[in-house]
């Protein structure tokens, strides 16, 4: 495993989306409308704490971490998501071939939003967009799959919000989206990573078949500040 890899939200926090990010020195995190994400180093044992402190009763973030932690003082537990990670370990691109992708802006917000809220691909707010390179593809004018980037990891680079409409399934618009976040990862000389549930055995073997490989377990925790 890729050290920096195993707390990838601290480690985005400090690198790729440095420009995002709010805190300290020691604890970060992304504007709630960019992402819950949040992050310290995992020798840092007061990271909860002054996380605590620095943001409002009622504000939930998202800690990922390869562990299991008990829930922190002054956090209540809100969801638990048994996740794993998944890099592209090959510079092998497909063929330029991407009939239909349409890349999205804000016009598009509150489509993405509306698709987001449907298919539960992971946090997605009015600001995620701002991570970059978001595209879909439409029926009409109705936004019906889509996919985008998040954490920017030193060379590493998420593929993110991968999602579409429950009527548009077995069409191939995930596979096709995925490819082109793929191409477009590796034009830039970094290599594609992902994260998924453990029990999305669709999702998962996609992946597998475009060469994705696992790379560890990663655990989500939603927690709220109780204040």
């Amino acid at each position: 495993m890729i050290e920096f890899l195993n707390n990838p939200v601290y480690y985005a926090l400090l690198t790729g989306d440095a420009a995002k990010a709010k805190g300290s020195s020691k604890v970060k995190f992304f504007d709630p409308e960019v992402s819950p994400f949040a992050g310290f180093h995992e020798q840092y044992i007061d990271g909860f704490k002054d996380l605590h402190q620095l943001l409002p009763e009622g504000q939930n973030i998202l800690y990922a971490t390869r562990n299991e932690i008990a829930k922190p003082t002054g956090w209540k537990l809100i969801h638990f998501i048994q996740g794993s990670q998944f890099l592209y370990p090959s510079t092998n691109a497909f063929e330029n071939n991407f009939p239909g992708i349409t890349p999205l802006d804000h016009q598009h917000i509150d489509q993405m939003i509306k698709l987001a809220e449907l298919t539960k691909p992971g946090p997605f707010g009015k600001r995620t967009i701002e991570f970059g390179n978001y595209h879909g593809i439409f029926d009409g004018e109705r936004l019906v799959a889509m996919a985008g980037r998040r954490l920017h990891v030193y060379e590493y680079t998420e593929v993110s919000a991968v999602c579409t409409h429950p009527a548009y399934l077995g069409r191939g618009f995930a596979r096709l989206l995925i490819k082109h976040q793929i191409n477009s990862i590796l034009e830039e000389s970094k290599m594609p990573f992902l994260h998924v549930r453990s029990d999305n055995k669709r999702a998962i073997d996609l992946y597998e078949s475009l060469g994705f490989r696992k790379n560890g377990n990663m655990n989500f925790y939603f927690l709220r500040n109780t204040g």
